[in-house]
C-alpha cells in the first residue's frame, strides 16, 4: 500500500491552554534552562581547569554534563518559544529531528550513567586493579560505545515512525515530539510498531537499571563488614551517582517501560527528566563531591589571577 502523508507540520497543545499559566511556566523554565547551561558548563570548566579529566569518574562526568546540555537544548528552547506563541507548530522534518535527537542524547545519558556505576564498582571492589582496568583507552572505548548505542537506538525509533502514514489530525498532546504521542496520530494500526518501540526503549531502560542495581548491590552489601569511616568514604563516592540515577530512571521507567499508551501525567513527568534532572545533576555532583568543590576553589583563584594580570 502506498504511504499517504498529508501532514507537513504538527501542532503542539503544550503544557497548558491557560495563558497566565504559560507565562509563569516561561519564567520558571527560563530560569531552569539557564541553570542547566551555566551549571553544566561550570562542571566541564572545573574538570578541565582542575585537570580532573584524567580520572575516569570525572572523565565521564564531563561528558554527562555535555550530554545534559545537548539533551535539554533539544527540547527547552522550542518549549520556551511556544509558551509565548499563539501557534505552537513544528514541521514534520523538525519533529522527526527532535525525536531522533531526544532519544539519542537520552539513551547516551543512560549508558554514561551505567558506565559510571561500573567505574564506581571497580574503584571500590577492585581497587588494586583500578588503574589497569579503567585506563584511558578503555574509558575512550566505553564512551564511544555509549554514543554508538545511543545512535542505533534513536535510528530505530525514527525509522519506525517515518514509515507510518500521517493524514490528520496533526495535534500532538505534548510540548515536544516523542514516540508515543506521535504514534497516536498515524492513520494506520500502530500496534506492532508500538510493541517494537516499547521493547526497544524498555530493553535499554530495564537492562541498564539491572546493571546499575547489580553494581550497587555488589558495592554496598560488603560495606556492612567495613568500619564506619570506610562506609562513609564509599557512600560519599557513590552517593551523588545514586541520587542522579534515581531521579533520572524513575521518570524514564514510567514513560518508556509500558505499552503504547499516553496518560495526562506524561507531560509533567517529561518535564522532570528533560528539564529538572539536567538542572539537578551539577548541583548534586557539586554539593556532594569534595574534589569538585576544591577544583572550583582553584578555578576561582585562577580567575582572580587572570583578572589581576591580564586587565
Amino acid at each position: 500500500m502506498e504511504k499517504i502523508n498529508n501532514v507537513t507540520e504538527f501542532i503542539f497543545l503544550g503544557l497548558s491552554q491557560n495563558l497566565e499559566v504559560e507565562e509563569v511556566c516561561f519564567v520558571v523554565f527560563s530560569f531552569f534552562y539557564t541553570v542547566i547551561l551555566l551549571g553544566n558548563l561550570l562542571i566541564m570548566l572545573t574538570i578541565y581547569v582542575g585537570n580532573l579529566y584524567k580520572y575516569p569518574m570525572y572523565f565521564f562526568l564531563n561528558y554527562l554534563s555535555f550530554v545534559d546540555i545537548c539533551y535539554s537544548s533539544v527540547i527547552a528552547p522550542k518549549m520556551l518559544v511556544d509558551l509565548l506563541a499563539k501557534s505552537k507548530t513544528i514541521s514534520y522534518a523538525g519533529c522527526m529531528l527532535q525525536l531522533f535527537a531526544g532519544h539519542f542524547f537520552g539513551c547516551t545519558e543512560i549508558f554514561i550513567l551505567t558506565v559510571m556505576a561500573y567505574d564506581r564498582y571497580v574503584a571500590i571492589c577492585k581497587l588494586l586493579y583500578y588503574v589497569t582496568i579503567m585506563d584511558q583507552e578503555r574509558c575512550n572505548k566505553m564512551l564511544l560505545g555509549t554514543w554508538v548505542v545511543g545512535f542505533l537506538h534513536s535510528i530505530i525509533q525514527v525509522a519506525l515512525v517515518v514509515q507510518l502514514p500521517f493524514c490528520g489530525p496533526s495535534e500532538i498532546d505534548h510540548y515536544f515530539c516523542d514516540v508515543h504521542p506521535v504514534l497516536k496520530l498515524a492513520c494506520t494500526d500502530t500496534y506492532v510498531v508500538g510493541v517494537v518501540v516499547t521493547a526497544n526503549s524498555g530493553a535499554i531502560t530495564l537492562g541498564s537499571f539491572v546493571i546499575l542495581l547489580t553494581s550497587y548491590t555488589i558495592i554496598l552489601v560488603p560495606l556492612r563488614k567495613q568500619s564506619a569511616e570506610g562506609r562513609r568514604k564509599a557512600l560519599s563516592t557513590c552517593g551523588s551517582h545514586i541520587a542522579v540515577v534515581i531521579i533520572f530512571f524513575g521518570p524514564c521507567t514510567f514513560m518508556y517501560m509500558r505499552p503504547d499508551t499516553t496518560f495526562s501525567e506524561d507531560k509533567m513527568v517529561a518535564v522532570f527528566y528533560t528539564i529538572v534532572t539536567p538542572m539537578l545533576n551539577p548541583l548534586i555532583y557539586t554539593l556532594r563531591n569534595a574534589e569538585v568543590k576544591n577544583a572550583m576553589k582553584k578555578l576561582g583563584g585562577w580567575k582572580f589571577f587572570w583578572k589581576a594580570n591580564y586587565k
